[in-house]
């Protein structure tokens, strides 16, 4: 049955995508406000058709920072990328610019904007990360980071990379810690969409003007025990 209902969602999906991905053309030559409230109605769609064909649904736990702050979560899943561009108001997504090229999807998310970087770049791309941050922070736009770059497997060896504390120490903000379950329902390059309620969680704050490095280590503590604890709770109800 949940392949039936994954199978029905993906139809349902790239029959959604493709009439708004049409419809929404003209847009493409608006402003980023337009794109972001037709982005919002389409993704209120995608959570509407996995919560009818699969039963996956979400809730939301902490405190949702309002305007400019930066958030850094934990990435198991799709399924918190859309729920982020609901909370936090279009948000300015740090990520890889190979998305860009994805026909009608990455067109529209390139006017939303994001700050796409080169991986290849190496310390330019880290520039250009901070430079955007900068512009996002100083517009009153909440910037958010995957720290570990990309999907983790539910369970997997943590993987942080620095370019978190690049930014935590450029913005001199307080950094906004987010753990999550989604993985459990909807994994990295699973087709299955599992039933259930996915949890995404907003930590305490770490302040401004720590040590880099002492930062970093507390971020990762904080998002992964966290995380530990709504996988067991997710493992717990589906059991």
């Amino acid at each position: 049955m949940t392949a039936f209902r994954s199978a029905l969602f993906f139809v349902l999906l790239q029959t959604w995508t493709l009439i708004l991905g049409t419809l929404y053309l003209p847009l493409l030559l608006a402003g980023e406000r337009a794109v972001s409230a037709a982005a919002s109605f389409w993704i209120r769609g995608v959570f509407i058709l996995l919560k009818v064909t699969c039963g996956l649904s979400w809730e939301v736990r902490g405190t949702v920072p309002q305007g400019a702050a930066l958030v850094a979560s934990k990435h198991q899943s799709t399924l918190e990328t859309f729920a982020f561009f609901l909370m936090l108001g279009s948000p300015a997504v740090i990520l890889k610019k190979e998305l860009l090229k994805i026909p009608i999807f990455g067109w529209y998310l390139g006017k939303t904007g994001a700050i796409a970087i080169d991986r290849a770049a190496g310390t330019k791309a880290l520039k250009e990360m901070v430079k955007g941050a900068e512009a996002a922070a100083a517009a009153g736009r909440p910037v958010l980071i995957f720290p570990e770059g990309h999907r983790m497997d539910v369970g997997a060896a943590p993987d942080y990379h620095t370019g978190i504390a690049m930014l935590y120490g450029a913005l001199g903000q307080a950094c906004v810690p987010v753990a999550l379950n989604t993985g459990c329902f909807w994994g990295r390059g699973s087709f299955a969409k599992k039933p259930g309620r996915a949890i995404i969680e907003f930590l305490e704050p770490i302040p401004a003007g720590m040590d880099r490095k002492a930062f970093m280590v507390e971020l990762q503590a904080r998002i992964e025990g966290a995380t530990g604890r709504l996988v067991a709770e997710a493992v717990g109800i589906s059991a």
